[in-house]
């Protein structure tokens, strides 16, 4: 017998509600002790699993859920990373009411990853750090994980600097 590897998307929309819906009701619909508890394990960079998914076609595809936090700028603790992960639902839940604005970027390194380019700011003591979502379906099998990762934000800097320069001359 041989496996059945055909990849099937998604629109990116959907995609998105299916992750938003997944991340809050483990992250944000659950009791502050139960929460924390699952962050603590992304805290230590372990992979969660979070539940198996019937897609319309029948197949079954399994969503982990991952954190990325090394640029965090501070000390990233769970109220922290709550309001950030609030802010950034709820922009990604604002962005699908808009499909056709949604811009995703691939990545370099992996056919198979994917950042949607919707961000979620926030500031610790003057400190601002920047949350986005992306998506990796490369490790074989049915499976899809959910990356929330803390980008440098040194990087905005730049392109705000550079967006204002622009604007301004």
């Amino acid at each position: 017998m041989s496996e059945n590897t055909q990849r099937k998307s998604l629109p990116t929309d959907k995609f998105l509600t299916v992750a938003v819906n997944l991340i809050h009701k483990a992250l944000i619909e659950p009791s502050r002790t139960e929460a924390k508890s699952l962050y603590r394990d992304l805290e230590e960079r372990k992979t969660v699993s979070l539940t198996n998914l019937r897609m319309e076609d029948g197949s079954m595809v399994r969503f982990d859920l991952s954190l990325s936090s090394e640029h965090y700028q501070g000390r990233l603790n769970f109220t922290s990373f709550r309001a950030g992960l609030t802010m950034l639902l709820s922009s990604i839940a604002e962005a699908i009411k808009k499909p056709e604005s949604l811009k995703t970027f691939a990545s370099e390194a992996s056919d198979n990853s994917v950042m949607f380019g919707i961000t979620a700011l926030t500031s610790e003591e003057g400190k601002p750090s920047v949350l986005v979502l992306g998506a990796d379906s490369g490790r074989g099998g049915p499976n899809v994980e959910l990356q929330l990762m803390y980008l440098d934000p040194s990087q905005f800097e730049q392109t705000a600097k550079l967006e204002s320069g622009s604007a301004s001359g």
